[in-house]
């Protein structure tokens, strides 16, 4: 007999003895369970099992839970420190609008405070310029008056009259002129630290009043200063009237 052939005979067989002889049939149970498990084993593999994946299933979900927590305590404190920064920066925001304005009164203060100063100043500065003009004029007058006698062997005379008529000014008024004589030539001198167009004007009748007043003329009408007006200029030489900003520019004093 062949393998084959025993086969069919097991297959055809099998199933009358299984139901016949409980022997055998115990027999070849025992046979296969040890390969195969039982319904009762299989049922109690498959509980095993779920209860495996019902407790992973459990953990996983403990743990999302707890990783949940987590996360919202983390949001939690993200929050609660965003909030201390936000005040933080509220405060120092206050701080720095504080500090601002406290700089910005304290400017103000030092600003009128110098505003105050410079006014004062400018008013020292005014006086003392009014003062130092009359005092310059004078000593450049005295300095002028000197080179010219010394180098050129003049006479420089300081002429204070009154003109009783108003004449020069319109109303009567000390007039101040100088002259220079030199072998008898008449020279009529401005010694200023500054001139204006006004001071030309003034020069020239006060010129005239010194002529008509002495029944002279003069050779030559001369403005010296080192600081005339454009306007003046013009004027001057409208007037016939010689400009010089220094005294050494006067090179000669003959009247011809």
């Amino acid at each position: 007999m062949t393998a084959e052939s025993l086969k069919e005979t097991i297959k055809r067989e099998l199933p009358a003895l299984l139901r016949e002889d409980s022997a055998f049939r115990d027999y070849v149970l025992e046979l296969t369970r040890r390969n195969h498990p039982t319904r009762t084993e299989t049922s109690d593999w498959f509980d095993h099992l779920i209860g495996e994946l019902r407790r992973d299933r459990e953990e996983q979900t403990r743990k999302w839970e707890e990783q949940q927590v987590e996360r919202e305590r983390d949001r939690a404190e993200q929050a609660r420190k965003w909030e201390e920064q936000k005040a933080e920066r509220e405060r120092d925001r206050a701080e720095q609008a504080r500090q601002w304005e406290e700089n910005n009164r304290h400017f103000e203060c030092v600003h009128e405070e110098i505003m105050a100063q410079a006014k004062k100043f400018d008013r020292s500065i005014g006086a003392l310029g009014a003062r130092w003009g009359i005092q310059s004029e004078s000593a450049f007058r005295n300095a002028l008056a000197g080179i010219l006698e010394t180098s050129f062997g003049v006479q420089v005379i300081n002429v204070n009259e009154f003109d009783d008529e108003g004449t020069v000014f319109g109303r009567p008024e000390q007039i101040e002129l100088d002259v220079i004589i030199r072998n008898g030539v008449l020279l009529i001198c401005e010694l200023k630290s500054s001139i204006d167009k006004a001071g030309m004007y003034s020069f020239e009748r006060k010129a005239r009043f010194y002529e008509a007043r002495h029944n002279r003329k003069a050779q030559r009408l001369i403005v010296i200063s080192p600081m005339i007006d454009a306007r003046a200029r013009r004027v001057a030489e409208q007037l016939g009237i010689e400009l010089y900003h220094d005294s050494t520019d006067l090179t000669s004093l003959d009247g011809d």
